[in-house]
């Protein structure tokens, strides 16, 4: 059984791996510097400035806060709970033409380590999110859950916004 999902994982890396490298040769329409696509490229650009997506998660949790009508009695776990919602000051993204140049084992262990790395950041989102939902009465829990149902829906969590269509 663990060798059928290493294989899968495997699978999976060298099928991004090889995703990346092709989308990192792919060059941009020779028109890429105006019109609608340019400006879809300028907005998500400017969804990924690190104070105004800081901006759109301190919005969004004070929103969630007043909805919630934390206590004072509940004031410490939701300090706890806000700031491990914030990104985290560094964040190794993908280097597209770094990963190019990479040999494809190379290119699989540094997609790994990106992975790793997300992944520890999401799960010490969901211990604080488990920590601060268990300090919460039944009808905050009701809150939170209809409110972080509306925010996943559609694959957004407290800092990302993907549009589709």
């Amino acid at each position: 059984m663990k060798l059928h999902v290493r294989k899968h994982l495997l699978t999976c890396a060298l099928l991004a791996g090889l995703g990346v490298v092709a989308q990192a040769q792919t060059p941009p329409p020779a028109d890429a510097a105006s019109g609608p696509s340019a400006e879809r490229h300028h907005r998500h650009h400017a969804k990924h400035d690190p104070a105004k997506r800081a901006e759109r998660i301190d919005k969004r949790l004070g929103e969630l806060r007043q909805k919630l009508q934390v206590t004072p009695n509940q004031e410490a776990a939701w300090t706890s709970f806000a700031n491990a919602m914030q990104p985290p000051a560094q964040r190794q993204r993908m280097d597209r033409e770094a990963l190019a140049r990479m040999n494809t084992p190379d290119r699989i262990d540094h997609m790994r380590a990106l992975r790793d790395q997300r992944n520890a950041e999401m799960d010490r989102r969901a211990e604080a999110t488990k920590s601060f939902y268990g300090q919460l009465n039944a009808e905050q829990k009701k809150t939170f859950d209809d409110e972080t149902s509306r925010l996943m829906r559609f694959g957004r969590g407290m800092g990302r916004h993907h549009h589709h269509g």
